[in-house]
């Protein structure tokens, strides 16, 4: 079934929001979505119905508490009975009613923002931006984050998109020259705007300079068209020169549907926005002039400048009357043939940059983000905490997941804020009891992982946490995976009873290892479907040489010179732990001549440990102690030589990137790993000898190249099965399954 989509916005006039609207639901009509207007009207209508789009009045056009709370009304009954798949809101009263009605409705709800809105007073509090906002250019983009404090994952830049069919050198004026008795021999200069006091300025300058121009350019003609709150007043002032002058300079047409013709009439175009860009597609020369600013002539030397304000001039000079009058005597001054190829070059430019197309695409990324998925699951792990290993965990199956299928998702996290802000993901406060049963009670499934979550090395809090997750979600009947959960070590025995009990039940366990699987058995968890995969982090990528050696850079770390990464944490009593780490960090820079970077893989906590260490070495030591992403802290390991660590991430890190390490064991978990990738232990960390880890660097060093092939052999498996469990969820939501009792 197609996507239903309704759009709102206050009017279907003249404009260059309007056309945008016009255009990008009529190509999104052609492509078969089903697409509905909610305005209050305007000479547009009947394009739109032409073209098969239905059409609903309602007054969103005035900022005033009547008309405002009758069309919340309207749009209440209008999308309670047609159920849009996709509510799409232009400008700011209609996005501010869709805002409102979205609190009870639930629907999927996007925004565009044409131009930067006046945020003084409570104008700001009438601003609602939807759950993903696309902005018609950068520096509208740059004007959502600073003034409204908006994350630059929920803005989509998109453009105005023109039909390049219609407004092209092929279109002819000839019936709008009849229509209005303009001479085709003498000059005509065109202008189409919206006509109210925040937009009018250039026709406004151009009636200004119009005796001007007369004596310059004998017999030159003015056309301008649009409609709006000061046409009166410039009309009066045009048929006032026009008395002065003994004939017609100035025509003005009012509102009109007709905008290629109309461009098509005129020698060239002067104003801005989106009917510059028609100009330019229709191979004219324009001007840039409007109410924020004045660029002038374009030429392929200012096009790419005009374009970062979607050619509304925003950052330029402003526009005046003397600016104007030169530019029209200097482009007048150019020869036909001149002038036609300023007119080709500017429509290349639209061909390649300003495609409806284009901009129906933008749309439709805009929805796939924010429209009704056919599953639900949330997403239960050790999320929110700023520990690096886990976020990664985070990454890779929230991106596993999301591309496997047609599902939403939503994160338990401690932080979801920074959750969201930091990937785009919806996440609701793991703490807050209220917001977790609602999440739980709407999924289809709870996904429990992956990490070693179920455990009571560290506590039993978090262990009976996660089992409560669990718990809850049985009770409402919604289907539970363990996803590729590292399990133990659990030494308490109520505490194996209750993982037993509880995780026993779940309709799908994989496990990352299988120490794991074996843990699981010892506890009495006995089933033939239990599945060990791998960690989900296989699967994620790391970023690239460039951006690693300039997050280096940025920190203030030298990269000229090769180097190890080190990641330490506190674990119990360490003893001389960091002492030897020490002599051992020195050592390996005065044999080997390696830098030592520090790295840490949990901000605050991995930060005091790595400088205490630093500060005990004679050779001058790195930490990297922001809070950098997964993928940025894989691709710094990318380009050391080697790895020390005792955090298992880092050692997955490490050998997604096909590093060698050497794990220092503080938990079963790293020794694990360690010999299933057949890299080199350090020992124990309690009982840490510099000596034996020396030769181990020894070993590694000289046989480097034998332990890269053989993460590589390694990681094409491990990456494989780490997928397997994406698709075992997809599965179990595609079944009939009930959970276990």
């Amino acid at each position: 079934m197609a996507l239903k989509i309704l759009m709102a916005t206050m009017g279907l006039g003249i404009g260059g929001a309007e056309t945008h609207i016009v255009e990008l639901a009529g190509e999104l009509k052609r492509r078969g979505f089903d697409v509905m207007v909610a305005s209050n009207g305007g000479v547009y209508v009947q394009e739109i119905e032409d073209k098969g789009i239905r059409h609903f009045h309602v007054p969103m056009n005035k900022r005033n508490a009547f008309h405002m709370i009758r069309s919340y009304f309207l749009l209440r009954k209008l999308i309670r009975r047609e159920n849009p798949d996709i509510v799409h809101a232009h400008a700011r009263i209609p996005a501010f009613i869709c805002g409102l009605l979205r609190k009870s409705l639930r629907f999927p709800f996007v925004t565009t923002a044409h131009l930067p809105f006046d945020i003084s007073g409570v104008l700001r509090y009438l601003s609602n931006w939807g759950e993903k906002t696309i902005a018609v250019s950068d520096d509208i983009k740059d004007y959502l984050i600073k003034n409204f404090g908006m994350s630059e994952r929920d803005i989509i830049i998109t453009i105005n998109g023109i039909d390049t069919g219609k407004f092209s050198a092929g279109t002819s004026g000839s019936r709008i020259t009849e229509e209005f008795h303009l001479d085709a021999s003498k000059p005509i200069i065109t202008s189409v705007s919206r006509l109210d006091a925040s937009r009018a300025l250039a026709a406004d300058q151009l009636i200004g300079i119009a005796p001007e121009l007369d004596k310059h350019l004998p017999g030159i003609q003015l056309l301008i068209a649009g409609g709006g709150d000061v046409y009166d007043e410039l009309k009066v002032k045009a048929d006032a020169v026009n008395s002065a002058l003994g004939r017609r300079i100035v025509t003005m047409t009012g509102p009109r549907t007709d905008i290629s013709e109309i461009i098509a009439a005129g020698d060239i175009f002067i104003n801005v926005s989106r009917s510059a860009l028609e100009a330019m597609a229709s191979e004219k020369p324009v001007i840039l002039a409007g109410n924020e600013g004045y660029i002038g002539l374009l030429s392929p030397e200012n096009m790419d400048a005009a374009r970062e304000s979607n050619f509304c001039c925003r950052g330029f000079p402003m526009s005046t009357e003397a600016r104007l009058l030169e530019d029209i005597i200097r482009c007048f001054a150019m020869s036909p043939s001149e002038r036609a190829a300023l007119g080709a070059v500017e429509r290349a430019y639209i061909l390649s940059n300003y495609s409806v197309s284009r901009m129906a695409d933008d749309s439709l990324r805009a929805y796939e983000a924010v429209r009704r998925k056919k599953y639900n699951v949330v997403m239960s792990g050790y999320y929110g905490f700023g520990n690096a290993g886990d976020e990664a965990i985070l990454q890779s199956i929230h991106q596993n997941i999301s591309s496997s299928g047609d599902i939403s998702i939503t994160v338990l996290s401690n932080d979801p804020e920074d959750t969201k802000n930091r990937y785009g993901y919806y996440a609701v406060n793991r703490f807050k009891l209220f917001s977790v049963v609602r999440a739980l009670r709407r999924c289809d499934a709870l996904v429990s992982g992956g990490g070693s979550l179920l455990q009571d090395h560290t506590s039993t809090r978090s262990l009976f946490y996660y089992l409560m997750i669990i718990r809850v979600s049985e009770f409402y009947k919604k289907k539970v995976m363990i996803y590729a959960n590292g399990i133990g070590p659990v030494r308490k025995k109520i505490n194996r009873r209750l993982v037993s009990r509880i995780v026993g039940r779940a309709d799908v366990i994989t496990l990352r290892d299988d120490v794991s699987a074996q843990e699981l058995r010892s506890m009495g968890v006995v089933r033939d479907d239990i599945r060990v995969t791998s960690d989900p982090v296989f699967t994620l990528g790391g970023a690239s040489r460039e951006e690693a050696l300039r997050l280096l850079s940025e920190a203030g770390i030298p990269h000229d010179t090769p180097f190890i990464c080190v990641s330490v944490r506190n674990w119990g009593n360490m003893g001389t732990f960091c002492s030897t780490i020490a002599r051992l960090c020195d050592s390996i820079h005065d044999i080997y001549g390696r830098n030592t970077i520090f790295i840490a893989m949990q901000t605050p906590h991995d930060i005091g440990i790595s400088h205490d260490v630093c500060r005990m070495m004679k050779n001058k030591a790195y930490v990297l102690d922001e809070r950098y992403k997964a993928e940025q802290i894989m691709g710094i390991v990318g380009q050391c030589d080697f790895v020390l660590a005792m955090r298992l991430h880092t050692l997955i890190f490490s050998a997604r990137m096909c590093v060698p390490f050497i794990g220092m064991v503080y938990d079963p978990k790293v020794d694990a790993y360690i010999k299933a990738l057949s890299m080199l232990s350090a020992g124990d960390v309690r009982e840490l000898d510099d000596v034996r880890v020396l030769e181990a660097v020894k070993n590694l060093m000289e046989n480097r190249e034998k332990y890269v092939n053989s993460l590589k052999r390694s990681l094409l498996e491990l990456e494989s099965l780490a997928h397997q469990d994406a698709q075992l969820l997809l599965e179990l939501l595609e079944s009939d399954k009930k959970s276990r009792t």
